[in-house]
């Protein structure tokens, strides 16, 4: 016969499994209302996310431009600021590097850097900085320039 401190502990037992089975009765009807609730769409912009994708119809896609980054937004969406697009003349020294011809900002920094991995000048122990050989020595004044140092060696020869 167990003794009252183990009767005690398999009654508590029973009676938590209890609430336990009762508890898992009421669930189930819990779970059918949310389930009914997110079957149903409450809004239209719902059910533009469940319905299927329309295509358009050939005479409609030749009447609409073609969607293309113009110069006016970035990739994200933004409008850029007319004064980074404006091209700017290159100084001789920095004309060795990315040609003689007038070009905007963001093309003259993404020309210096193909210049630099073309000619793999970053430091490998140190990938933030560039190790400047004859001619992007002439640009930045000194032997080594971290890459945020670049753009300000780089705005001075540019006009």
């Amino acid at each position: 016969m167990p003794t009252k401190a183990k009767q005690n502990t398999t009654a508590s037992k029973d009676t938590t499994a209890a609430k336990k089975a009762g508890a898992a009765k009421a669930a189930p009807a819990k779970k059918a209302s949310t389930a009914a609730a997110k079957s149903a769409p409450a809004t239209k912009a719902d059910a533009a996310k469940d319905a299927p994708a329309k295509k358009a119809s050939p005479s409609a896609r030749k009447s609409t431009p073609a969607k293309t980054a113009s110069a006016e937004k970035g990739s994200s969406g933004k409008k850029v600021n007319p004064a980074l697009m404006r091209p700017l003349q290159p100084s001789k020294e920095l004309a060795a590097v990315v040609g003689s011809s007038p070009l905007p900002r963001p093309e003259v920094v993404s020309k210096v850097w193909d210049y630099i991995k073309t000619h793999n000048l970053q430091d490998p122990a140190n990938k933030r900085e560039i190790i400047a050989d004859e001619k992007l020595q002439a640009v930045f004044g000194k032997n080594r320039v971290t890459m945020f140092e670049m753009n300000k060696h780089l705005a001075q020869h540019l006009k």
